[in-house]
């Protein structure tokens, strides 16, 4: 267990940490949501870098990697569906946890064949633009009870209303790169489906 999976394995313990404050309903347990979900996000970019930096790639981490990073997104969307006030609409949620279910049966087809199937550079803009949304989200429940006299959280109000173009962008992006990411992975390992 080197430094960069040990990052990874703080991402899930980290992720169980946000559905306990998710499930709460209070402002203390929204913060509390927003400031785990955003420190597992970063540690998703940390663990990669530090993997590649120190020459410490390994099988392990390339499996480990995604699945946390999933469990995560997963978490996020379902919240964001089930909230009040639905920031995400269930069939985005749906076709984004089904996507990464297909992968994540075409990594272990590969891996009963001796392979394995690391994230590709479509995959990590498509993670980047689903935290993007959930961390924006997140923070506009976070910041919605706030003072809006004050200048910061009147900035953060705006940048995160849902109402507003940036935050619905955000999931759309993530929607059309789910979808071009997931027949992207079928396409490149399409011979891993004819055995």
């Amino acid at each position: 267990m080197n430094i960069p999976n040990s990052i990874t394995v703080l991402r899930l313990v980290l992720t169980a940490v946000f559905i306990i404050a998710a499930s709460i309903d209070a402002h203390w347990a929204a913060v509390t949501a927003l400031v785990t979900f955003s420190v597992a996000a970063i540690s998703d970019w940390l663990d990669g870098y530090l993997a590649r930096k120190l020459n410490l790639v390994t099988a392990l981490g390339k499996l480990l990697d995604p699945l946390a990073d999933k469990i995560l997104v997963s978490a996020g969307f379902i919240f964001l569906s089930v909230n009040p006030h639905v920031y995400c609409p269930v069939w985005v949620t749906c076709l984004i946890i089904g996507r990464e279910f297909m992968v994540t049966g075409l990594r272990q087809i590969a891996v009963e064949q001796g392979k394995v199937i690391a994230a590709d550079k479509l995959g990590k803009w498509k993670t980047t633009f689903q935290l993007t949304f959930v961390i924006g989200s997140l923070t506009h429940i976070s910041f919605l009870p706030l003072d809006s006299q004050n200048p910061a959280v009147a900035l953060f109000q705006w940048l995160s209303n849902p109402d507003h173009y940036i935050i619905p962008a955000t999931m759309w992006i993530a929607a059309a790169l789910t979808l071009i990411s997931g027949f992207n992975y079928i396409y490149k390992n399409r011979e891993l489906l004819q055995h």
